[in-house]
Order: C-alpha cells, then sequence, then structure tokens
C-alpha cells in the first residue's frame, strides 16, 4: 500500500494530497507567491516594546511586524535594538505573525532589517512528514515546482488525482462532514473557537442511550481527522449527538487516544459542564476555510472558474478587495491567461461587493 504525494496546479495554487490508496492521509495548500511565512527568519529590530504585553512589537523591515515573547527578559531589550528572529506563526485570526528570537546572529550582520531565509513550503513540510512517499504532479505545471531535492522522489509522467481523492478534497471546503452511521458534523469557525456540531439518526427503544454512544464513538476519529485534513485550530469544541451530559464524559479518554495520530499533539481538556468535548490544537498555519475564504484564496477560486467555466470571457468585473487580491499575484492572472489561451482585463466594479466578480464577454 503505497503513499503518495499528489500535486494538481491551477493559477497561483498547487493543492497536496497525501494518499494511500483511496485514503486522504493529509491535505495542504501551497500558494508560492503567499507564503504563510512560518519559518522564515529575519535580521530585525525592536519597534515597541509592550511590558503590559510581556513581548515586544517586531519591525521585520518588510513593512510587516510580528510579536516576540520576552516574558521576564523585557527589560533587557532596548526599542531600536536588532536580532534575529525566527516566525513560529502565521498571521490569522485578525493577529499577527508570532515570533521567536534566535540565539545565533547572522554572520555578516545585514545593515538593515530584511528577510534573511524563507522557512519550509507546505510541500516539503508533507515530504518531511512522509518521508517514504513517492510525488505525483498532474501536470509540467505542478512538477516544475518541485525542488531538486525532492526531484529524485517524483514518478515519471503526469497523473490527475484519482476521482475518489478529487471527491474527497473537494468535501474539505463544505461545512458539513459526512461521517459513519448516517451521522453528519457542522463546522463553524468563529473568531474566538471552531463550533462542531455533531448530527445522528434517531434511534429508537430502551437501548437508546447506548446506541447513541456507540455511533459517536465511532464517528469521532472521521471527524478528528477532519480536522486535521482541514488545519482547524485553537480552541474546538464538539457537541455530540443525542447523548445525556453524564453519558458523554466516557468520550474522554478514547478522544485523548484518537488524538495521539495528529503531528500537532492536540489534547482534549475536558468534557464541559454543558457536555461538550473541549479541545484545543496548535496555531501555525492558517486553517482551510481561512485560505479559502480570505480575498487571496477567493481570487484564486475566480480564475479556476474563469479557466474552468467561461473561456470566451475578455474582461473580469471585480469588486474592491477582490481586485486588489488579483493584482497582488500576477503570476496567477498571467498563468490563468495562458492555460485557457486568451487574455482578459481586470476592471474595478464599485457597484460589486467587495470580493464578487462578473465575467463579461464581447460576443
Amino acid at each position: 500500500m503505497s503513499v503518495f504525494l499528489r500535486l494538481t496546479f491551477s493559477p497561483g495554487e498547487v493543492r497536496i494530497a497525501v494518499t494511500q490508496d483511496d485514503k486522504l492521509l493529509d491535505y495542504a495548500l501551497w500558494r508560492p507567491a503567499a507564503p504563510d511565512g512560518v519559518g522564515d527568519v529575519y535580521w530585525a529590530r525592536i519597534a515597541t516594546l509592550a511590558h503590559s504585553m510581556g513581548g515586544a512589537f517586531i519591525d521585520l523591515g518588510t513593512g510587516e511586524q510580528g510579536f516576540l515573547p520576552l516574558s521576564s527578559d523585557v527589560t533587557t531589550h532596548t526599542e531600536g535594538q536588532c536580532l534575529a528572529v525566527q516566525v513560529t506563526r502565521a498571521a490569522q485570526g485578525g493577529k499577527g505573525l508570532r515570533l521567536r528570537k534566535l540565539d545565533t546572529p547572522p554572520s555578516p550582520t545585514p545593515d538593515k532589517p530584511g528577510l534573511l531565509s524563507r522557512g519550509p513550503t507546505p510541500l516539503a513540510r508533507l515530504a518531511h512528514i512522509f518521508a517514504d512517499a513517492a510525488l505525483v504532479a498532474d501536470s509540467p505545471e505542478s512538477a516544475a515546482l518541485i525542488p531538486p531535492t525532492l526531484q529524485p522522489r517524483r514518478s515519471k509522467g503526469f497523473r490527475p488525482w484519482p476521482e475518489a481523492i478529487a471527491h474527497a478534497c473537494a468535501a474539505l471546503e463544505e461545512p458539513i462532514v459526512t461521517l459513519s452511521g448516517g451521522m453528519q458534523a457542522s463546522i463553524i469557525p468563529t473568531p474566538a473557537l471552531i463550533a462542531i456540531d455533531m448530527d445522528a439518526p434517531p434511534t429508537t427503544g430502551w437501548s437508546k442511550q447506548t446506541a447513541q454512544f456507540a455511533a459517536n464513538r465511532d464517528a469521532l476519529p472521521a471527524l478528528l481527522h477532519q480536522i486535521r485534513l482541514r488545519n482547524l485550530s485553537g480552541a474546538i469544541l464538539i457537541d455530540p449527538a443525542g447523548l445525556a451530559v453524564r453519558k458523554r464524559q466516557a468520550l474522554l479518554e478514547p478522544v485523548k487516544a484518537m488524538l495521539q495520530a495528529d503531528p500537532l499533539k492536540p489534547r482534549c481538556l475536558s468534557i464541559t459542564g454543558l457536555g461538550l468535548i473541549e479541545m484545543v490544537r496548535a496555531r501555525i498555519h492558517p486553517s482551510l476555510p481561512e485560505l479559502l475564504n480570505a480575498p487571496h484564496g477567493r481570487a484564486l477560486a475566480a480564475l479556476r472558474t474563469v479557466l474552468a467555466q467561461h473561456p470566451t470571457a475578455t474582461q473580469l468585473r471585480c469588486g474592491l478587495a477582490l481586485l486588489g487580491a488579483l493584482e497582488a499575484d500576477p503570476q496567477a492572472v498571467a498563468d490563468c491567461m495562458r492555460l485557457r489561451g486568451k487574455p482578459f482585463t481586470l476592471k474595478l466594479d464599485p457597484s460589486l461587493p467587495d470580493l464578487a466578480w462578473i465575467p463579461q464577454s464581447n460576443d
């Protein structure tokens, strides 16, 4: 049962599916023009000491700032001081980059703040986790993005995703998850936490609670795998289906055991007084819903739709935020034009909502 890292290309984006037979083991979006920054190393300058927050705001020399926790070490630093830092958490959920201080400064010391090195790409991260997996590209475009160090692991030729894998990956964009035993889960991201509501088909008889417990227990592995595939993180609350609060306590130990397979080692904290499974998963990279719904994600979705469904369009009328996202990724727009074999222009339409767009044709 071989494991594959399957790459499929679309303008501005490579989708990476880690598969074994027809099972989806892991998933990531790789946007070369918009890396999330995790692992990047900077020669940076302390812009503002924030004693009340136990850290400092750091000027990275790129027009962007990050936060560096310093705890009791704040008093040993001064504003304007330069130091080497590394990004440990991407900007997400309305919060900026999180940094850590590196003990060894670069040599020679740079003249001004700026980027020193990039962190690993999503492909590099997954290739490290699945060290024996072969790489399978769907096109010359995706193959060209495989770095020289990983080329020896690439299978010859080009192969599209199997239908079952394509279906499983497309389902990750939907908020409703189909689980075993006729159960479903609704995933609802909020600014504070991820809320997940499990629903079960009706059961009857004296053993209703026993049946509901078994249904929840059996459905939870697939739900927790979905959390990993979608990279849901931070505080997560799961509402099991149809169980009395006292019965839900028995789910605590099984959930803790199930979470051990996740590389981020999420922690199941408790069953709350309301009977919710309370867990926390490390925030490092943006979640899939955040990537898909951000202006850049909506812009790339528009290009995929234009490529697949609007071969005669000569102009895209765009809302302000969508136009800004497309203009910030000119390579994605150029790739879309090249693949469809016909150019188009972008035009701001102030009457449209920020993330809306309308194709127009001269026909």
